[in-house]
C-alpha cells in the first residue's frame, strides 16, 4: 500500500505513541492485525463503538483527528477527547500541569528523555548533591510536561523516567540532604509517576526507600506497613533475587532503627540465602545501590548496634576489601561504622583513625549519612574528649563548613 493510498493521521499518531508496527497496536488494543490494516487503509472504516474510546485513549486524539470519518446519518460521539494531560490529572499526579494540546510529541522524545535521566543516575556517585538534586529536579519538571504531550508507550516510557528521575531527586533530599519532609513529598511523586508507568518493581523500590523515612524516627508501624507494599508490588514483578534481597536489607536496617535488633539479623540471614540461591531474573538497570557488599555493610551496621563487635569488625573489613573503587559513599559509612566498633570496643585512637579517613571521603564526595555515622562516634567518644586523638579529630571535624552546617540542623 503507497502511503498516498493510506490513512496518514493515524499512521503517524501510531508512530507517535510508540507503537511501531501494526502489530503493537493491534495487541494494545486486543484486535486482530488485519483490523488496524483497515483502519490505515485509504478509506477506514469507523469503529465498533467498544474500541472508539480505546483508540483515542491510546493515541490521544480524537477519532476525526486519527483520520476516520461518521458514516452518513451517525452524530458524532459525544465523548471529550481523553489527553494525556486529562488521563494525569485523574490519576492525581499534582506535579503534572493540565493541559490540553493537539501536538502530541514523537515518540523519540522518550528515549531522549530516558538518556537524561540515565546520566543522573551515573552522576549521583560523583556529583556534588546540592549541584545534582537542582539539575534532576529540574528535568522532572520538563518530564511532567512531556506526560501531557505524549501518548500510549511513549508516555509510559516517559512516566517510567520520570518515576526515576524523581525517586533519584528524594534519595538525594534523605540520604544527602537529610531533608526528610521534601523526600517524603518527592517520593509521592515518583510513586504516582511509577503508577502512570505501570511499573510495579519502580513502584516497589520508590516505597521501599519511603520507609526510611519513618524509621528514622522509630515509627516502626509506618514503615512495616511500607514494606508490606514494596513486597506487595514486587509480587507482581518479576524480581531479580538481588532486588528481594535489598528489600529485605531496607526492611532490616529499619528494624534495626526501631530497635528489632533479632528481626534485623533474621532478615539479613534470608537476604543471603536469596542471594545464594538466586531467582533467574535480571535486575532492572536503574538498581545501582545494592550488591552483595553493600548487604555485607548492612550487616555489619546491624551486629554494630547488637553489641557483636568481633563480628560485626570482620563483616565491616571485608566489606572495604570487596568495595569497588567508585563506592566513595558507602566507603564513608563503612568507615563511620568501623570508628563506631573501635569506640564500642574502648579503642579511641582507632576510632579516630577511622573517622579521620571517613572525614577525608567526605572531603572528596558528601554524603549526609556519612557525616551523620562520624558525629556519632564523636559523641560517644566524649569521655575520651581530652585524648590527643580525640583533640586531632575534632580538629578535621569541625571546620567551616561542617560546623555551619551542624548548627543550620
Amino acid at each position: 500500500m503507497s502511503q498516498s493510498a493510506s490513512n496518514v493521521r493515524l499512521r503517524s499518531a501510531r508512530h507517535a505513541a510508540g507503537y511501531r508496527s501494526q502489530q503493537e497496536l493491534a495487541t494494545a488494543l486486543g484486535v486482530g492485525v488485519r483490523q488496524v490494516r483497515r483502519w490505515e487503509s485509504e478509506n477506514p472504516p469507523w469503529p465498533h463503538p467498544e474500541l472508539q474510546q480505546a483508540l483515542t485513549d491510546l493515541l490521544g486524539r480524537d477519532l476525526e483527528s486519527l483520520g476516520f470519518t461518521p458514516p452518513a446519518g451517525r452524530d458524532r460521539p459525544h465523548t471529550l477527547r481523553r489527553t494525556a494531560g486529562t488521563a494525569v490529572a485523574a490519576a492525581g499526579l499534582a506535579a503534572i500541569p493540565v493541559q490540553s494540546t493537539a501536538a502530541i510529541q514523537p515518540a523519540s522524545v522518550a528515549a531522549d528523555f530516558e538518556a537524561v535521566t540515565r546520566s543522573h543516575r551515573r552522576l549521583y556517585w560523583s556529583v556534588a548533591p546540592a549541584t545534582l538534586h537542582p539539575a534532576a529536579v529540574a528535568h522532572a519538571a520538563l518530564g511532567c510536561a512531556l506526560l501531557t504531550e505524549t501518548t500510549g508507550q511513549t508516555r509510559r516510557s516517559v512516566a517510567a523516567a520520570l518515576a526515576e528521575s524523581y525517586l533519584l531527586a528524594g534519595r538525594i533530599e534523605f540520604f544527602d540532604l537529610r531533608d526528610s519532609e521534601h523526600a517524603g513529598r518527592t517520593l509521592l511523586l515518583a510513586l504516582q509517576a511509577a503508577g502512570q508507568a505501570d511499573d510495579p518493581l519502580l513502584g516497589a523500590a520508590i516505597l521501599a526507600h519511603s520507609a526510611f523515612i519513618p524509621a528514622w524516627d522509630s515509627e516502626r508501624e509506618a514503615a512495616a506497613e511500607r514494606m508490606v507494599a514494596a513486597r506487595a508490588y514486587a509480587r507482581r514483578g518479576p524480581a531479580s533475587a538481588e532486588f528481594l534481597a535489598w528489600l529485605d536489607a531496607v526492611e532490616a536496617e529499619c528494624e534495626t532503627r526501631c530497635g528489632n535488633i533479632r528481626t534485623a539479623l533474621h532478615l539479613i540471614g534470608h537476604a543471603e540465602d536469596v542471594l545464594r540461591h538466586g531467582t533467574g531474573h535480571t535486575s532492572p538497570p536503574w538498581m545501582d545501590w545494592f550488591s552483595g557488599a553493600r548487604l555485607a555493610a548492612f550487616k555489619g551496621n546491624t551486629q554494630l548496634v547488637a553489641g557483636h563487635l568481633p563480628q560485626a569488625r570482620t563483616t565491616l573489613l571485608s566489606v572495604l576489601e570487596d568495595m569497588p573503587a567508585t563506592e566513595d559513599k558507602q566507603r564513608t559509612v563503612v568507615y563511620g561504622d568501623l570508628a563506631a566498633v573501635e569506640a564500642a570496643a574502648g579503642n579511641p585512637e582507632q576510632a579516630c583513625a577511622y573517622a579521620r579517613q571517613a572525614l577525608d571521603q567526605l572531603g572528596i564526595t558528601w554524603y549526609a549519612m556519612g557525616m551523620d555515622r562520624i558525629r556519632e562516634v564523636r559523641r560517644t567518644l566524649a569521655p575520651h574528649q581530652h585524648e590527643q586523638c580525640v583533640r586531632d579529630l575534632d580538629e578535621h571535624l569541625y571546620g567551616w563548613s561542617t560546623t555551619v552546617s551542624a548548627l543550620a540542623r
